[in-house]
């Protein structure tokens, strides 16, 4: 497995959803299933390495998330707008105030699904296994589509420092910009570096990356 684990946390709805069927289309969540669901993936799930079971907790926006189908109300103390500010304000921007790093770099990482596994170690480099969600460069064949494509991500963009900051952000916290997003937190749970992100901000910026070719 790859760092797809670290998916279950984005994905956590869908997880539940698959898990007992804990979402009804006509009467929304289901209390009853959720607990069961939790108590089946906790009766199957054991720490192990780095991999533990504290992966299954939802923490504040996945439950706000899970609660509402993905659509929370803006106001109260679960809804989307007090949310999304708090997550927003998790964000740690660079101290040099730099946000491109080197694309080549950030290609390398694009393409590892590494990390996160019981049997990794603590401590070493994940992958940021983009493709499984978004296509990046024409020349990759195969990709996932849970995300929007990224091809001339950078092209349709621009490269300003508004731009610059909002990819940086966008990836280290991706639901402070959109709640419920499946897009995995990369900064905000340590996943990826700070230099890791500023070489996926290069990634999709740089004129000269494959991305914007």
């Amino acid at each position: 497995m790859t760092t797809a684990s670290i998916m279950i946390k984005s994905l956590w709805p869908l997880t539940l959803i698959g898990a007992v069927g804990a979402y009804a289309a006509d009467t929304g969540p289901n209390p009853a299933l959720e607990r069961k669901a939790i108590e089946m993936m906790k009766h199957d799930f054991h720490d192990k390495g780095i991999a533990k079971v504290d992966r299954l907790n939802q923490d504040a926006v996945q439950a706000s998330c899970t609660k509402y189908n993905n659509e929370p109300p803006h106001e109260g103390p679960d809804g989307l707008d007090k949310l999304e500010k708090e997550q927003l304000a998790t964000i740690k921007w660079p101290a040099d105030g730099k946000f491109l790093g080197d694309w080549k770099a950030g290609e390398k990482l694009a393409q590892s699904g590494r990390g996160m596994t019981w049997n990794d170690k603590g401590g070493a480099d994940n992958g940021g296994n983009c493709y499984n969600c978004h296509q990046l460069a024409p020349k990759e064949l195969s990709y996932g589509t849970i995300g929007p494509s990224l091809y001339h991500y950078g092209k349709t963009r621009g490269n300003t420092p508004e731009i610059q900051k909002y990819t940086y952000g966008k990836i280290y916290n991706a639901k402070g910009y959109n709640l419920c997003t499946y897009m995995p937190r990369f900064g905000h749970f340590g996943i990826l570096t700070e230099q890791q992100i500023k070489d996926l901000v290069a990634l999709l910026l740089d004129p000269d990356s494959p991305v914007n070719k």
